[in-house]
C-alpha cells in the first residue's frame, strides 16, 4: 500500500516501526478464538498478523483509498472483514460479542471514540489503543494527580486502564508531534460501580473540574449541600481532584435518591 499520502483531515500517521508493531502484538495476543475489531487500519501495519492470528478479523476504514487497497488484500479471504465506515457511527454490536478491538487511533478523535466504544461495552472483552501519551496519563491517573480528572473518571466508571509502553513519534510516518503510548481497557463488571443516574453522575464531575482549583465544597456550591457530602463520606476541604472514583459515585447516587 505504499504511495498512500497521509491525509491531515482523516489525522493519518502512519505506524512503521516493525518493533512497534510486535510489541503491540504481543501485548493483544490474539488467536483463533478471537473475534478481532482494528480501527483505522490504515497501510496495514499490524493488520496481516491479526488476520493471521484472529479467529476473524473486521478492520474499519475510513479512508476510501486505504480502504479498497485493503479490500483488494483479502479479497477472498473469509476472514477478514473490511468496512469502510466511520468508527464514531459504528454499530459495534453487530459484530457480535467478547470483541477484542485494536486501533492506532487519530488524535482528533481518540476522545470521543472512547465515549462512543463505552456504549457498546458489554460486547468487548478488551481493547488495546495506540493515544496521545498525555491522554493516556489522563485516563490511568490516580487521585491527587494533576492529570486526574473527568476524563478518568467518566471512563474510568467502565474500564480498567492500564499504560503498557510508550512510542517515540519516529515510530510514524509522518511523524506526529507528540509522543504516543499504548494502552490496554478492560470493562468493568456491569455491577462494579453502582451508578443510579449516569447523567447526574457526569454534571457533578463535570462542574466540580471546571473549577479543580476550588475545594469541593466551593466548585460544587450552587449544586451540592454540605449536607450531601457529609453523607458521602466527603472531606469538604478537598479538592476535586482528590476524590475516588468511588466517591464521586456515591454523592452522585446520594443525590440522585433525594431529588426523587
Amino acid at each position: 500500500m505504499s504511495g498512500h499520502r497521509a491525509r491531515k483531515r482523516f489525522g493519518q500517521h502512519f505506524l512503521t516501526d516493525p518493533s512497534v508493531v510486535d510489541a503491540i502484538l504481543r501485548a493483544v495476543y490474539a488467536s483463533k478464538d478471537d473475534v478481532v475489531v482494528e480501527i483505522g487500519p490504515g497501510q496495514g501495519a499490524i493488520t496481516t498478523a491479526l488476520a493471521a492470528t484472529a479467529g476473524h478479523l473486521h478492520a474499519i476504514e475510513l479512508d476510501r483509498d486505504l480502504a479498497r487497497n485493503l479490500r483488494r488484500q483479502y479479497e477472498g479471504n473469509p476472514s477478514v472483514t473490511i468496512h469502510e465506515a466511520d468508527a464514531l457511527q459504528f454499530d459495534f454490536s453487530s459484530l457480535g460479542e467478547r470483541l477484542r478491538i485494536v486501533g492506532n487511533l487519530p488524535y482528533n478523535i481518540s476522545t470521543p471514540l472512547l465515549f462512543h466504544l463505552l456504549d457498546y461495552r458489554r460486547h468487548i472483552l478488551d481493547m488495546h489503543f495506540m493515544l496521545q501519551k498525555e491522554v493516556v496519563a489522563r485516563m490511568v491517573a490516580a487521585p491527587g494527580s494533576k492529570a486526574y480528572g473527568r476524563l478518568t473518571i467518566m471512563l474510568g466508571c467502565h474500564l480498567q486502564m492500564e499504560a503498557l509502553f510508550d512510542v517515540d513519534r519516529t515510530a510514524f510516518e509522518p511523524p506526529p508531534e507528540v509522543t504516543s503510548a499504548v494502552v490496554r481497557l478492560d470493562p468493568l463488571a456491569a455491577n462494579h460501580y453502582d451508578i443510579g443516574d449516569a447523567t447526574l453522575l457526569k454534571k457533578i464531575v463535570s462542574q466540580a473540574f471546571m473549577k479543580r482549583r476550588k475545594t469541593i465544597r466551593n466548585a460544587l456550591r450552587d449544586h451540592v449541600e454540605a449536607a450531601d457530602l457529609d453523607a458521602a463520606g466527603i472531606e469538604q476541604g478537598l479538592r476535586p481532584e482528590q476524590i475516588s472514583i468511588a466517591k464521586y459515585v456515591e454523592l452522585s447516587n446520594h443525590l440522585a435518591g433525594t431529588l426523587r
